[in-house]
């Protein structure tokens, strides 16, 4: 696949209007263009307040002085850069081509946002192989990530993503990106959950679905294999099937919902069929995850 496949062309243009929205206290050391709560260096004025001793002199505005015969100084809002990281489920139930294709999508849509800003920009997929995550920032930086997704091999994995997703993610995130499908049974994403808030103040998961996962569309008799497990199972695709299958998918969404909830992390799930376009400029928009 090749990058302009991957993405229009015109991709970073078209994502120009939004930024990543996010209430969470930025955690970046580094001059960004987020205004903070709080005082800094920056041009834009903010306040007046009384001198006290320590203050730096070159902050007194003598003008104020001049009519106050009182010392005050300027205060001014700093601006920081938000710091994000994308982490991507890269198990074998990811592996429907298009699944993947759009999780890749998602990913390189959300860096550009990152990068453009000129925010930080941090991304690693869970391999069986740990290793540095993309780290970078500013824009002269976006033909270069996005063929990292371009160039990034097809699922193999058949760890657990659960277990081994921490070690793939930083601890000074602003806002920390989950892209997976949510599959593995609720115990582990639990565990998982209740400790991701500790790398990110701002912690959102992209629920990456089919058509096919959400009604399957098989019938008669079938023989189906777990991705991961490669464990195979014949069914005959009944009414009955159906119906338990739906309402374990079911219990198994509300769970999870359930559990996010919980651990203040924010869920939304997002159909590959619906396309890239649909999701980035109306759900994100709605569920005020991007500006």
């Amino acid at each position: 696949m090749t990058q302009e496949q991957l993405v229009p062309k015109d991709w970073a243009g078209r994502l120009s209007r939004l930024s990543i929205a996010t209430k969470s206290k930025l955690r970046g050391q580094h001059k960004g263009s987020h205004r903070s709560q709080r005082f800094g260096a920056s041009l834009d004025f903010s306040d007046f307040r009384e001198y006290h001793p320590g203050d730096d002199v070159r902050q007194i505005d003598w003008n104020v002085f001049a009519r106050t015969d009182k010392y005050f100084i300027k205060r001014f809002l700093d601006e920081q850069e938000m710091r994000v990281h994308i982490v991507l489920d890269s198990s074998k139930s990811m592996s429907e081509k298009a699944k993947w294709t759009f999780a890749k999508q998602l990913a390189v849509s959300l860096g550009i946002l990152v990068l453009q800003r000129d925010d930080r920009l941090s991304f690693s997929a869970v391999t069986n192989e740990l290793k540095p995550p993309f780290r970078r920032k500013g824009a002269t930086y976006r033909k270069a990530y996005t063929q990292l997704l371009t160039d990034l091999d097809e699922p193999i994995i058949t760890d657990s993503f659960t277990k081994h997703a921490l070690p793939f993610i930083p601890k000074d995130s602003t806002v920390l990106f989950v892209i997976t499908d949510c599959l593995e049974n609720l115990t582990a994403w639990e565990k998982l959950l209740q400790k991701l808030p500790k790398f990110a103040g701002d912690v959102r998961i992209f629920q990456v679905v089919t058509n096919d996962e959400l009604s399957p569309s098989f019938s008669g008799d079938v023989q189906l294999e777990d991705l991961e497990t490669l464990e195979q199972l014949n069914v005959s695709m009944s009414s009955r099937v159906m119906e338990t299958y739906e309402h374990e998918r079911k219990q198994h969404q509300e769970g999870l919902e359930l559990l996010c909830r919980k651990f203040g992390v924010s869920l939304l799930q997002v159909k590959a069929e619906d396309g890239i376009s649909h999701v980035l400029f109306h759900q994100l928009l709605r569920a005020n995850w991007v500006q």
